[in-house]
């Protein structure tokens, strides 16, 4: 990388790559460079980018490489080697992978890792308790099977930990005798191209006490998104509470002519009493599961709303050319207004607990840059990124490039 992309990079915004509205909602880990970080940096290339005190030189970071969690995961789920036969549509194929688990576990923290991120639109994970389906590898498989939401992936997703020591231990139950269900989203032209993906589970030693359930929805859903070609349209979404609920993080999803979202909780129309997330220029390959810094507490009655503005004219570079008539569907070439959270039933004095300090503990973090992972995509952006600003805090050039 040179040092001349680095300026255009800094300069327009586009590294690091964080696309939640700060003035609206922080969360953990947020990938941010301050104004006198990137002024130090771009003073640097503006002055020669000269090298510096070589013996200052803090160590290059260490980056797994191919995952984002270190150690040995508990469980792997791993599909078989799978040949997309994608020509002219896009297909979705679900893989049924027998757990073998003889007793419940409680899932602490996971990660899914695309065998082939080329051609891997998303993942959907979940749990077929009854241990009954089997994979439908017809291309059609829309409707994910399953009884118990687990994970996802989509481009720039991380891992996901959760509490497990201190103010909060929480996690997902898997039951024993489970399938792990796969769905996943092959687009069209991926024809012979193969994928192999995998999702790695940690789970607390059997018999843990304490752990609270954490529980993975998308409630926030519209399937009416009739967005005619050169035609700017805004669409929504709400869902009501029906108890009081503890927020750990939300995850809105749209497609490539996506432009900006906006997520609150409200208990009065059109008044975001409670931020959850706003995007104001949305990145189809820059989607992550948002964690709060504190659980976000939602009172029984609130609404969740969303709002989705989607730009369809040749002002979107992401449009066609020229732009075409778009549906809500799950192709790539379709529209989505589909908005998860992570919560737990609300219990008292939740607002209080610091999760971010509990997570940068956690010793699956160790050797890791940046708490829960560094992005699925664009690694190698992200790590040269990182490694040049703990250089020029030394006044120093960057020495090698993250492998």
């Amino acid at each position: 990388m040179s040092k001349t992309l680095i300026q255009f990079d800094l300069s327009n915004n586009i590294m690091p790559p964080w696309k939640a509205d700060t003035t609206y909602t922080r969360f953990q880990h947020e990938r941010l460079i301050s104004a006198p970080e990137k002024a130090m940096i771009l003073n640097w290339i503006a002055t020669g980018a000269t090298k510096g005190d070589t013996t200052q030189a803090p160590a290059a970071p260490s980056y797994p490489a191919k995952y984002q969690l270190v150690g040995n995961s508990d469980l792997d789920l791993v599909i078989p080697t799978y040949t997309s036969t994608a020509t002219t549509g896009d297909i979705y194929v679900c893989f049924a992978v027998p757990s073998n688990l003889m007793q419940d576990r409680i899932i602490r923290a996971f990660e899914v890792v695309p065998g082939n991120p080329a051609i891997l639109h998303h993942a959907v994970i979940t749990a077929d308790t009854t241990g009954a389906y089997t994979s439908d590898l017809s291309g059609v498989c829309i409707n994910i099977p399953g009884n118990l939401s687990l994970a996802s992936w989509a481009p720039g997703s991380r891992a996901v930990i959760f509490p497990s020591h201190g103010a909060l231990k929480t996690g997902i139950r898997l039951k024993a005798g489970s399938k792990l269900i796969l769905q996943a989203h092959y687009p069209k032209g991926t024809i012979g191209q193969i994928d192999s993906t995998r999702v790695r589970f940690y789970f607390y030693p059997p018999g843990e006490t304490g752990v609270r359930p954490m529980y993975v929805t998308t409630p926030l859903q519209n399937w009416t998104l009739p967005i005619p070609a050169n035609t700017i349209q805004t669409f929504t979404a709400q869902y009501t509470t029906p108890g009081s609920v503890s927020l750990y993080g939300v995850f809105p999803h749209s497609h490539k002519i996506g432009k900006s979202m906006l997520l609150y909780a409200h208990n009065s129309p059109g008044i975001d009493t409670i931020p959850m997330v706003r995007i104001n220029d949305w990145d189809f390959e820059w989607q992550d599961f948002y964690l709060y810094k504190k659980p976000l507490k939602v009172p029984a009655g609130y609404a969740l709303f969303s709002k989705h503005i989607f730009n369809n004219t040749t002002s979107n570079p992401l449009a066609g050319n020229p732009p075409v008539n778009v549906s809500a569907g799950f192709a790539t070439s379709n529209e989505m207004l589909f908005d998860g959270v992570m919560y737990m039933d609300y219990q008292t004095g939740d607002e209080n607990i610091d999760l971010e300090a509990i997570i940068l503990t956690d010793t699956l973090l160790a050797n890791n840059v940046k708490p829960n992972g560094l992005p699925s995509v664009n690694v190698k952006a992200m790590a040269f990124l990182i490694h040049l600003i703990m250089m020029l805090l030394l006044d120093m050039p960057l020495i090698r490039q993250a492998q």
